[in-house]
C-alpha cells in the first residue's frame, strides 16, 4: 500500500485500532472495503458522546454540502443524547446499536453510493482526555458507477469525515474548558 492509500484508508488510527472487532463488522454482507479515522481529544469521554449524538440532527462536516446548507447547531442540543434503535442520524443512515458513553453505529441503505456501515467509538485515555475512532465499511454499488466508487469513495470520505471529527472535537474541547465543563 502507498503512503496516499494509507493515509486514506488509515487517517489518525493506530495498527491496535484497526485490528480491533467494532459493532459495524458483519453489517455489511460482501464489503468493498473499510476506512479508518481517529482524533485525539482533549475533553471526557462522555462530553465526546454527547456531541456524536448531535449527529442525529446534522453531519457536522460541510453544511454546504451534506446538510443542504443548513448550519449544524453549536451547541448541545437537550435530549439528542437519549437514544433508541431506528432512529435517523444524518438524514441517510438509522442507528442499529450503541452503547451509552461509548459507541453508535449506524446503516445506510442501499443509494446511489452503496451501502455503508459505520461505528463511532470514544474511549477515555488519560486525565480528561478521550480518542474518538470511526471505523466505515463499505460496499459499492452494482453496475458501471461500483468501480468508481470503490476507487474514489475512501478518499471523498476522509475529506468529508476528518470536517467531521476536527468539528466534534473542536466543540466539546470547547465546552470542556468552559466553567462546569
Amino acid at each position: 500500500m502507498n503512503i496516499v492509500a494509507a493515509v486514506v484508508e488509515t487517517w489518525g488510527s493506530s495498527a491496535e485500532e484497526r485490528a480491533a472487532a467494532y459493532p459495524c463488522d458483519g453489517l455489511i454482507d460482501h464489503p468493498d472495503g473499510e476506512a479508518f479515522r481517529a482524533v485525539d481529544v482533549a475533553a471526557p469521554a462522555e462530553l465526546v458522546f454527547r456531541w456524536l449524538c448531535q449527529l442525529r440532527v446534522a453531519p457536522y462536516s460541510y453544511d454546504w454540502i451534506d446538510n443542504f446548507g443548513r448550519r449544524s447547531p453549536r451547541r448541545l442540543t437537550d435530549g439528542l443524547d437519549r437514544l433508541e434503535v431506528g432512529q435517523r442520524v444524518m438524514t441517510v443512515f438509522r442507528l442499529v446499536s450503541f452503547e451509552t458513553d461509548r459507541s453508535i453505529t449506524i446503516l445506510s441503505s442501499t443509494g446511489p453510493l452503496g451501502r455503508f456501515a459505520v461505528t463511532y467509538l470514544v474511549m477515555p485515555t488519560t486525565g480528561d482526555r478521550s480518542r474518538l475512532v470511526v471505523k466505515l465499511v463499505y460496499a459499492a454499488p452494482l453496475g458501471v458507477l461500483g468501480p468508481v466508487i470503490r476507487r474514489l469513495l475512501p478518499a471523498g470520505d476522509l475529506v468529508m469525515m476528518r470536517k467531521q471529527l476536527l468539528t466534534l472535537k473542536a466543540r466539546a474541547e470547547r465546552d470542556a474548558r468552559q466553567p462546569g465543563g
